[in-house]
C-alpha cells in the first residue's frame, strides 16, 4: 500500500501525523479525477467536516456536515490529534 501512495502523492506521507493508512483513506476520497475538487471548502465536504446552515427564523446556527466519506473524516481526526500532541504549529493555531 506504501508503495501506491508513494507514486501517487509522495508528499503526503511526508507530512507530520499522516501515515500510510490515513493517506490511503484521503487518496481514495479524491478519487481518479481530483481536479473536481475545486477548493478545500469542496474536499471538507466530502470528508463530512464542513460547516452546514442550520438557521431557523432570527437565529442562525452552523452544526457539522453528518455526510460525507466516514472513513475520509476518522483519517482527519487522527492527523489532527497526531499534529496537536506533536507539532508546536498546530497547537499554536488552534488556540
Amino acid at each position: 500500500m506504501t508503495i501506491a501512495i508513494r507514486a501517487t502523492a509522495p508528499s503526503l506521507l511526508e507530512q507530520l501525523g499522516i501515515g500510510p493508512d490515513s493517506a490511503a483513506a484521503l487518496l481514495i476520497t479524491a478519487g481518479d479525477n481530483p481536479e473536481r475538487l475545486a477548493s478545500e471548502a469542496s474536499f471538507a465536504a466530502l470528508c463530512g467536516v464542513s460547516p452546514v446552515e442550520k438557521s431557523s427564523g432570527k437565529s442562525q446556527r452552523r452544526r457539522l456536515n453528518r455526510g460525507g466519506d466516514r472513513q475520509a473524516n476518522a483519517a482527519l481526526h487522527r492527523i489532527v490529534v497526531t499534529r496537536m500532541r506533536q507539532d508546536e504549529r498546530t497547537r499554536l493555531y488552534l488556540v
